[in-house]
């Protein structure tokens, strides 16, 4: 656990390198890699059978696509107890911020046997936005409703998304990162 731990560290560093050092910073963080490895006793696991994408894998259960892994929630709450849910879980509820993202929520939902799902677009004070702080740039309203009494977006499986009271019981997509430092 220890060296998963040390490996994660050493990667995150590598990413946060100076621009000027990025070329020396795999070379650097290879080098402190092999020093940590032998100073941290090595786990019982068959490091061969353990490919570099372990690292940045999705929890049991959870999907990845593209740089965020998703898991449908089949127990309808509202929104807010939604988003909460997925807090608890170390992410928010999904936005979707291009075509293929969204193709993939319809194709999560629509696997689940649902035709809508909590998204994480809300409206505050006359603007969308998504809960995870993405830029709401990409939309695909099928038929938006009034943002001032219908402020949560939902997606619907079959096309665009919709919006709806926040009280409304729906089932949900949470999303996360895979590994964060």
């Amino acid at each position: 656990m220890k060296t998963l731990l040390v490996l994660s560290v050493l990667l995150c560093a590598s990413f946060a390198a100076p621009a000027e050092d990025k070329e020396k910073a795999p070379e650097a963080a290879a080098e402190a890699l092999k020093e940590q490895i032998v100073a941290v006793p090595a786990p019982v696991l068959d490091e061969a059978a353990a490919p570099e994408s372990h690292f940045i894998s999705c929890p049991n259960g959870w999907s990845r696509h593209g740089s965020h892994c998703y898991l449908f929630i089949h127990h309808p709450m509202s929104w807010y107890s939604a988003e909460e849910h997925c807090n608890g879980l170390g992410g928010h509820l999904a936005s979707a911020t291009n075509p293929a993202e969204y193709s993939f929520l319809q194709q999560m939902t629509q696997t689940a046997g649902q035709s809508i799902a909590w998204l994480g677009g809300f409206n505050l004070q006359g603007r969308w936005m998504w809960i995870d702080s993405e830029g709401f740039y990409y939309t695909n309203w099928y038929s938006p409703s009034s943002s001032s009494s219908y402020p949560c977006v939902y997606l619907r499986s079959s096309n665009g998304w919709g919006n709806t009271q926040c009280s409304s019981g729906n089932r949900f997509i949470c999303s996360k990162s895979p590994f964060s430092c």
